[in-house]
């Protein structure tokens, strides 16, 4: 899921990989979450990813999901409640809506959503 391909965003891998994993997880407990862009677009494809191994339903995948995934309540939330709905379709299980500059350093603002 955090492959070597993708954006650095100024953090060592270490560092990135535990920002993802708590913007995931965030994405997925609350169903909604604001960051910047960059992370945003970066949390949009790991996400996608996690859901559609979460369809899949089987051992395999839920081993594969809980290596990135450390909250159990995360977890378990992506395959009862996340994963059935996503099974209609075919990816674009998450939607990016630009929302605001931030007040101090004008960076732009994004909201990632479950759909």
């Amino acid at each position: 899921m955090l492959g070597a391909v993708g954006r650095k965003l100024n953090r060592d891998t270490g560092e990135r990989k535990a920002l993802f994993r708590d913007l995931v997880s965030a994405l997925i407990l609350h169903g909604r979450v604001e960051t910047t862009v960059p992370r945003a677009k970066e949390t949009k494809k790991i996400a996608d990813g996690l859901v559609d191994l979460a369809s899949r339903g089987d051992l395999h995948a839920r081993r594969q999901v809980r290596r990135l995934l450390t909250d159990e309540r995360a977890i378990r939330r992506l395959f009862v409640d996340v994963a059935p709905k996503a099974q209609k379709g075919r990816g674009g299980h998450t939607r990016i809506t630009r929302t605001r500059v931030r007040r101090g350093d004008a960076v732009e603002l994004a909201l990632v959503e479950l759909v």
